[in-house]
């Protein structure tokens, strides 16, 4: 079987698993849906402790246009960060991969830093790069910083000696050998990164608006809170939910697009 069959096959496979993957989380989000009008009805809970899902999609509704201001500017930071992340991410792996006395510094930097809580830098971010939207980016960008570093620092990393071997009897360059050989290897790797920070990104926007902003689906929840509109709060959390599904599901396709050999 020639290997545009085995990709085309793959791709179909591919296609009929994402269209499975989207029945399941509709039926699943209704599910979720039934569960919680039952749950209200049958405990008689008042609106300020669980509203009904009838009154959360009501006020997507009637505070549209509120909702979607601050959607836009939570979408930018996520958006932003997620070029940042990836960008550092990347940046990084192929410097631990290229020079093997700064990987071996790097490396424990890189894992310590993950000791520590994302709540606990957000402040001092706030103070370096203010109450504006850079906060959030870098906020964003830290918190996918090290799946996509550690993703795509393996993949290249664990290139098939066979390829390397192959390249290097053609007589490739080292650069050759990375930009033809082991990039194209470490793809699936680092698209799997990738898809992990499409969806933690959004926390890392969300929590930098908790910690100090002026807008935001953050912020809206917070004053929302503050004046019991529960409903409104919940209406920002399903657009955050939103949010983050519709990245995953576009990065995906994407990724399935422009990186088929990912099947073989």
């Amino acid at each position: 079987m020639s290997k545009p069959v085995v990709v085309q096959q793959g791709l179909t496979s591919r296609v009929k698993a994402n269209s499975s993957m989207v029945f399941r989380l509709v039926v699943s989000c209704l599910v979720v849906l039934g569960i919680w009008q039952a749950v209200v009805t049958f405990f008689d809970l008042p609106s300020f402790i669980l509203p009904e899902p009838a009154a959360v999609f009501n006020r997507l509704g009637t505070r549209s246009d509120v909702l979607w201001q601050h959607t836009i500017i939570t979408s930018q930071e996520i958006i932003l960060g997620l070029i940042l992340g990836l960008s550092m991410g990347l940046m990084f792996a192929l410097q631990m991969l290229l020079f093997e006395p700064l990987r071996r510094w790097l490396l424990p930097i890189l894992i310590a830093s993950q000791a520590i809580p994302v709540f606990a830098i957000a402040p001092i971010l706030m103070l370096w790069f203010g109450y504006g939207i850079a906060s959030k980016v870098v906020m964003a960008a830290l918190i996918i910083f090290f799946p996509v570093t550690t993703c795509c620092y393996d993949g290249l990393r664990n290139t098939p000696k066979g390829y390397l071997d192959l390249s290097k009897t053609m007589g490739a360059s080292r650069w050759q050998q990375l930009t033809q050989v082991r990039l194209p290897a470490a793809m699936p790797a680092l698209a799997s990164g990738i898809r992990v920070a499409v969806v933690v990104a959004p926390i890392g926007a969300v929590v930098g608006e908790w910690v100090g902003s002026s807008a935001g689906l953050g912020y809206l929840m917070l004053q929302a809170n503050a004046r019991m509109m529960i409903d409104e709060m919940f209406a920002a959390l399903f657009i955050l939910a939103l949010i983050s599904v519709t990245l995953y599901f576009i990065t995906d396709r994407l990724l399935n697009k422009f990186i088929p050999w990912q099947f073989d």
